[in-house]
């Protein structure tokens, strides 16, 4: 079981390169994966986001690659010679309007904009040896972040199989009190007609509503259904593939199923169980929020 959080960073220099790679990632519904890289770089994109497809299923993603090149095959300088005469010629008018004797110098010039340029490129011949670089540094970014994700996932999977143990522990306490339930209603309902009346209870009709009341106070099917979401998590919380969906779903029907019990309980004690039950569950479910 891994987080949805985690960062990881990785670096490769061979061939006069040097590619560093930097991934990070937080919360998110669905896969969602930014690359950013430079524009020299941009088609190797694809590649990039299916080597992370292969292991990173959940979360928003965002990788940053970075390289430097010691490589006179990655560098172009560029001299933009119409931009440079029209330079001169403006430098020119400027001398001959204001009597200005002074020389053009060649430092002048150059420290105009855009007169030199100096652009890193990638040689189209060098393909093969860039993408080893390149996915030697993104190899290891991808460990060291997937190494920190499962660190944190079994944080949490420790969390909460500890919270499965307290929430285990108040359904049991729920079962134990249930069978009593009807019968403190049937004491209730006696002690409430001896007050008003003096007449004698029927004891079949008693016997009905009492037999009525325990029918819609039922919680056996509620408590199965909760002893078995128990057990389902604690079995998805060790398995290696993304659990996040199936634990959301799980939380959904554990919640689901307390709810009912609270609103069939007219018992104070069940009720504050249920209370207790739905605190520990949505501590569980903001906790799952992180897992991939």
């Amino acid at each position: 079981m891994k987080s949805m959080t985690g960062y990881g960073r990785g670096e490769d220099r061979r061939y006069d390169r040097k590619f560093t790679v930097e991934i990070k990632s937080v919360n998110h519904r669905y896969n969602d994966v930014t690359v950013k890289l430079p524009r020299a770089m941009i088609m190797y994109e694809d590649a990039v986001k299916k080597v992370i497809g292969k292991r990173i299923f959940r979360g928003k993603t965002d990788v940053y690659i970075n390289f430097e090149t010691f490589s006179d095959d990655d560098i172009a300088i560029t001299f933009n010679q119409p931009l440079a005469d029209a330079y001169v010629e403006t430098v020119k008018k400027i001398k001959d309007r204001y009597d200005i004797d002074h020389p053009i110098r060649l430092d002048l010039i150059a420290k105009f904009p855009d007169i030199i340029t100096v652009e890193k490129k990638l040689d189209p011949d060098s393909g093969d040896q860039i993408w080893e670089c390149l996915s030697a540094a993104l190899d290891m970014a991808l460990d060291n972040f997937v190494s920190m994700r499962e660190t944190e996932g079994e944080a949490l999977k420790k969390d909460i199989a500890e919270k499965l143990v307290g929430i285990k522990q108040t359904v049991e306490k729920i079962e134990k009190r249930a069978p009593f339930v009807a019968k403190d209603y049937k004491q209730r309902l006696l002690t409430r007609l001896s007050e008003i009346s003096e007449l004698n209870v029927d004891e079949t009709r008693l016997l009905t509503e009492v037999m009525l009341f325990a029918d819609k106070a039922c919680i056996d099917e509620e408590l199965t259904r909760l002893y078995s979401h128990i057990e389902q998590m604690k079995t998805i919380i060790c398995e290696v593939q993304p659990v996040g969906r199936k634990l959301d779903f799980l939380v959904q029907e554990m919640n689901r199923e307390v709810n009912t019990i609270g609103s069939k309980s007219n018992d104070l004690e069940i009720t504050n169980c249920a209370v207790d039950l739905k605190s520990e569950i949505e501590k569980i479910r903001e906790q799952i929020q992180n897992i991939e």
